[in-house]
C-alpha cells in the first residue's frame, strides 16, 4: 500500500470514525431525550393524579358545605333534632375533607397559603351556622331564619359574603391545580415534539449514512444496526408508556372505589354519632327528671306530713297545729318556686320585665349566694355605684347569676374566690356575639377555677353540652342564660384561660324607662291586706278546675268581694252580657276557648274592664297575648290574691292594652 493509498485509507478510516462518533452521539442524545421525555411524562401523570385528588376534594368539600347549609335551613324551619344532627354531621365531614386538602397541598407554598385562607373562611362560615343553630335552640325561630337567609342569600353587591368567598376560594384552588397541570402537559408536549423532530433528523442521517456506506460498508452496516436497535427500543418505550397509562387508569378506578367506601363509612359513623348524642341527651333528661322528682318528693313529704299531723291534732294545742300547717305551707311554697324555675327554664313563663338597679339586686342576693355556695367560697362584689338601670325580669336575672355562681363553684372544686362586678360599657355592633351598638350594663361573674379550653369555650352554649361528671350537670344552664340574655335584647360572652379561671359576662341594654311607668308584679308590692281590699266589687271568675274555682271563690268572699264563678269562656261571655262586673279573673289555658281569646271578646264589648290572668303554665304562643295585663301565678296565697286583685282594680283602664292587634304590634 502506497503512501497515498495509506493516507486515503486513514482519511476514510478517520471519516468513518467521525461519522460513527457523530451517529453515536446523536443516538445517545436520542436515548437521553427519550428517557427525559418519559421522566417528564411520569411527572405529568403524578401531577395529574395530584390535581385530580385536589379537585375531587374541593368538589366534595363544596358539596358537603352545601348539604350542611341546606340541612341547617331545614333545621331552622322544622326545629327537629334529627335535621340538626344531619347538619352537624355534614359540617364535620367538610372539616375532615379540609384537613385532607391541607395535607395534599402541603408541598406547594402557594396552594398552602390559599388553603390557609380557606380555613379562615371555613371557620367564619361555621360560626355563622353555629349562631343560627343557637337561635333555633333558644326558641328564637324567626330570628334564626332571618339570620340564616341573610348569610345564605346575601344582597346583591355585598362584598363580605363569607359563603361566596368560600366557594370562590375552593374554585381558585382547583383552578390553580389545573393551571399547573396544563403547564406540565405543555412542557411534556414540547419535549415530545423535540424528540419527533430529532427522529426526523435521524432518518435523514440514515440516508446520508446509507449513501456514505458505498465506500464505508462496514461502518454503515454498523450504523444501520444501531439505528434498528434504537427503533426497537423506542417501540418498547412506547409499549411501556401504554402499559403505564393503563396502570394509571386502574389506579384511578381503585382510588374512586376507595373514596366511595370512605364516604359510606363516614355516613355510618355520622349515624352512629347521632345515635350516641341522642342517647346522651336522653340520659341527661333522665338525670334532670330524677333530680326534680327527688326534690318534689321531699317537698311533698313536708306538705303531706304537715297537713296529716295538723289534722290529727285539730283538737290539740293551737300552737302545735299552726306549726305543722306552717311547715306544710313552706313546703308548698318551695314546690311552687321550683315549678316557676322549671317553667322559666322551659321558657313557658312570660317575662315580667321592670326597671332594675343591679347593685340592689346583687346586693340582696348575698345571703342566698353564701348559703348556696358554702363557706369555702369567698364571694366578692365590685358593683358600680352609677350603674345604668336595665329593663329585665328580676327573677330571671337572679336565676342567671345564681346559675353562673354554681357553675363557678363546681369549676373551683368548692374552694376559691367568686367575684361579681358590674360596669357601664358602650359597645359597637358585633363587638361580642351579635350585640347591637349602644350602651350596656355588663355583669361579670369571675371565678378562679380550672378555666376552659378553646374547644370547650366554643361549645359552651350548646344545649346538652357539659364537661361535668355524670349526675352533676345536664349542659342546660348556659343555654338558658343565653336565651334569657337574647330575650332581653342583650348578649353573653365568655373569657377563659386554662388554669387561671373564667369570666362570664351578661350584657343588658340600658333603659330610659322611668321607674313610675314600669309595672311591678303584684306579689312584690308591700301592702297590708286592709290597704289592698276593695270591698263589694263584683268579680267574674273563670276557672275550669272545680277545686281551684272553689278555693278562689272562698278566698275572694273572705276578702269582702262578690265573686261569680263559671267553668268556661262561653259561660263567662253569657254572664258578662247579663250583669255588670268590676273585674274579670281568668285562667289562661282552658278547653274550647283560652283565657286570652275570651278576654278579646270581652274587650270588644267593654274596653275599660279590668283583667287579671291566673295561670300555672303558659303554652307556646300564649305569652305575647298576656303583655300589658296583670298576671298571678299558681299556686298563690290569700294575701297574694288580695294584692293582685287590688292592683288590677286600681289600674287606670287606659293602661291596659286590648289583646290582638295592639298586643301583637307591641
Amino acid at each position: 500500500m502506497t503512501a497515498g493509498e495509506d493516507r486515503s485509507f486513514d482519511w476514510r478510516r478517520g471519516g468513518a470514525a467521525a461519522v460513527g462518533l457523530f451517529a453515536t452521539l446523536v443516538l445517545l442524545g436520542m436515548v437521553v431525550l427519550v428517557a427525559f421525555t418519559n421522566s417528564a411524562r411520569d411527572k405529568a401523570l403524578d401531577a395529574e393524579r395530584h390535581a385530580y385528588d385536589v379537585t375531587l376534594l374541593t368538589r366534595t368539600m363544596d358539596a358537603s358545605i352545601a348539604r350542611a347549609e341546606a340541612a341547617l335551613g331545614r333545621y331552622a324551619l322544622d326545629e327537629q333534632r334529627k335535621t340538626g344532627s344531619r347538619y352537624y354531621g355534614q359540617w364535620r365531614l367538610a372539616e375532615q375533607q379540609l384537613r385532607q386538602l391541607e395535607k395534599s397541598v402541603s408541598a406547594n407554598s402557594d396552594q398552602s397559603l390559599r388553603v390557609t385562607e380557606l380555613r379562615r373562611l371555613f371557620d367564619q362560615r361555621g360560626q355563622q351556622f353555629s349562631n343560627v343553630a343557637r337561635y333555633v335552640v333558644s326558641k328564637q325561630k324567626n330570628y334564626g331564619i332571618n339570620y340564616y337567609y341573610s348569610i345564605s342569600l346575601p344582597e346583591a353587591g355585598q362584598k363580605d359574603d363569607v359563603g361566596t368567598k368560600l366557594r370562590a376560594k375552593l374554585s381558585e384552588i382547583a383552578t390553580a391545580e389545573r393551571d399547573a397541570l396544563s403547564a406540565k402537559i405543555k412542557e411534556t408536549q414540547f419535549f415530545s415534539a423535540e424528540a419527533d423532530r430529532l427522529t426526523d433528523y435521524l432518518s435523514w442521517l440514515g440516508v446520508i449514512v446509507g449513501l456514505f456506506a458505498i465506500f464505508m460498508g462496514v461502518v454503515a452496516v454498523q450504523a444501520l444496526r444501531q439505528n434498528a436497535a434504537s427503533r426497537r427500543e423506542a417501540e418498547s418505550e412506547a409499549e411501556r408508556a401504554q402499559q403505564l397509562e393503563a396502570a394509571v387508569r386502574d389506579r384511578t378506578q381503585e382510588l374512586w372505589q376507595a373514596n366511595q367506601a370512605l364516604k359510606l363509612e363516614a355516613e355510618e359513623r355520622q349515624a352512629a354519632e347521632a345515635q350516641l348524642r341522642q342517647v346522651q341527651k336522653m340520659e341527661a333528661v333522665g338525670q334532670l327528671t330524677g333530680g326534680i322528682a327527688h326534690d318534689f318528693n321531699n317537698m311533698l313529704a313536708v306538705v303531706v306530713g304537715g297537713i296529716d299531723l295538723a289534722r290529727r291534732r285539730l283538737n290539740g294545742p293551737r300552737r302545735e297545729v299552726m306549726t305543722h300547717l306552717t311547715n306544710a305551707m313552706e313546703g308548698a311554697t318551695r314546690a311552687a318556686a321550683l315549678t316557676r324555675r322549671l317553667l322559666s327554664f322551659a321558657r313557658s313563663e312570660p317575662l315580667l320585665p321592670e326597671r332594675l338597679d343591679s347593685a340592689k339586686l346583687v346586693g340582696g342576693m348575698s345571703e342566698l349566694l353564701d348559703r348556696t355556695l358554702g363557706e369555702r367560697i369567698t364571694v366578692r362584689t365590685e358593683l358600680a355605684n352609677d350603674g345604668w338601670p336595665v329593663f329585665v325580669d328580676p327573677h330571671q336575672l337572679e336565676n342567671a347569676i345564681l346559675n353562673l355562681a354554681v357553675n363557678a363553684r363546681d369549676a373551683m372544686d368548692g374552694t376559691g374566690t367568686l367575684t361579681i362586678r358590674s360596669r357601664n360599657l358602650k359597645m359597637t355592633a358585633n363587638q361580642v356575639g351579635d350585640i347591637r351598638a349602644g350602651e350596656y350594663l355588663c355583669i361579670d361573674v369571675v371565678d378562679t377555677g380550672c378555666g376552659m379550653t378553646p374547644e370547650v369555650k366554643e361549645r359552651a352554649f350548646e344545649p346538652f353540652f357539659t364537661t361535668k361528671e355524670v349526675g352533676k350537670g345536664t349542659g342546660l344552664g348556659l343555654s338558658q342564660i343565653f336565651g334569657f340574655a337574647h330575650q332581653s335584647g342583650g348578649e353573653v360572652g365568655i373569657e377563659s384561660v386554662v388554669g387561671q379561671g373564667t369570666t362570664v359576662s351578661i350584657y343588658l341594654p340600658r333603659t330610659e324607662a322611668a321607674a313610675s311607668n314600669v309595672r311591678t308584679h303584684p306579689a312584690m308590692q308591700a301592702k297590708s291586706d286592709e290597704e289592698l281590699m276593695v270591698p263589694g266589687a263584683r268579680i267574674l271568675l273563670v276557672e275550669d278546675d272545680p277545686r281551684v274555682r272553689t278555693a278562689t271563690v272562698g278566698a275572694l268572699e273572705d276578702l269582702g268581694y262578690e265573686p261569680i264563678a263559671c267553668a268556661s269562656g262561653s259561660e263567662a261571655l253569657a254572664l258578662f252580657d247579663s250583669m255588670e262586673f268590676d273585674l274579670v279573673i281568668s285562667d289562661v289555658i282552658m278547653p274550647e276557648m283560652t283565657g286570652p281569646e275570651m278576654v278579646r271578646e270581652i274587650k270588644s264589648r267593654r274596653h275599660d274592664i279590668a283583667v287579671l290572668f291566673v295561670t300555672g303554665y303558659v303554652g307556646e304562643g300564649e305569652g305575647d297575648d298576656l303583655i300589658g295585663y296583670d298576671l298571678l301565678r299558681k299556686p298563690f296565697t290569700v294575701s297574694t290574691l288580695a294584692a293582685a286583685v287590688a292592683t288590677a282594680l286600681a289600674r287606670n283602664p287606659s293602661e291596659s292594652r286590648p289583646i290582638g292587634g295592639a298586643a301583637a304590634a307591641g
